[in-house]
């Protein structure tokens, strides 16, 4: 584990003296992350647990063996088209982070989270080539969840050390879980507005047939190990 910020090292301090466990939320990108992050500060502390929040580059790997990780993952496909539209605004209104050089270019040629995915198989040589620039050149949009759990035989290793492993697609549901495994306060609720939560304001996000199965393509490895998590949650399996 790597403290990266001297003043919390009082809470690891603290929590051992204490016999609290140390538990450290992973934001994986789109995944919920902002909106779970705004419903626990000023609740990091409870009878069993020191709760630490952490930014996107805190990955799986960073937290000490012994220590307890919390995470949550969303389904590729629609993870892509909220990162898509997030990046396309640069973040706004929450924040305010300027398109890179790439995705300038990506945004300047591709409108719609539609349009990037459908090019990705296009007979036009130089649209195929743009589409998979975008791709690999929009923030959010090329962070695989293996960023975070390094691979499938990493993140097995580590099983005993998850404490929690939510889906935005159940967020409610998966956050009143994660109040009874910390005893956090039952009053504790995410946020309702958009600022808050970080979520998308309405757009275009509808994809076609074409672009549904090029994405399927291009996130095959994030989406079966998506779907074997979703098998072990509805199945009550061990991870």
């Amino acid at each position: 584990m790597f403290i990266r910020h001297p003043t919390q090292l009082w809470r690891y301090f603290s929590a051992g003296v204490r016999g609290r466990q140390i538990v450290h939320l992973l934001h994986i990108s789109k995944t919920g992350g902002t909106a779970l992050k705004y419903a626990l500060q000023g609740n990091l502390t409870t009878k069993t647990s020191t709760i630490f929040l952490h930014e996107h580059d805190w990955h799986l790997r960073d937290i000490a063996p012994g220590q307890k990780a919390v995470m949550f993952f969303r389904h590729p496909i629609p993870r892509f088209v909220s990162a898509f539209c997030s990046r396309r605004r640069c973040g706004r209104p929450r924040y305010d982070v300027p398109w890179n050089r790439p995705e300038a270019a990506a945004f300047a040629q591709f409108a719609s989270p539609n349009q990037l995915a459908r090019a990705l198989s296009s007979h036009e040589p130089a649209q195929c080539a743009a589409a998979h620039a975008a791709m690999n050149g929009i923030r959010l949009l090329n962070d695989s969840f293996f960023k975070w759990i390094e691979s499938d035989e990493y993140f097995a290793s580590r099983a005993p050390d998850i404490l929690l492993v939510g889906f935005q697609e159940t967020l409610a549901a998966d956050f009143k879980a994660l109040k009874r495994l910390l005893q956090l306060p039952s009053r504790l609720e995410l946020p309702a507005d958009s600022w808050s939560g970080h979520r998308s304001p309405p757009a275009d996000v509808r994809l076609d047939e074409t672009a549904t199965a090029n994405l399927a393509v291009w996130y095959a490895q994030d989406i079966a190990f998506f779907e074997a998590r979703r098998l072990e949650a509805l199945g009550g399996l061990p991870l």
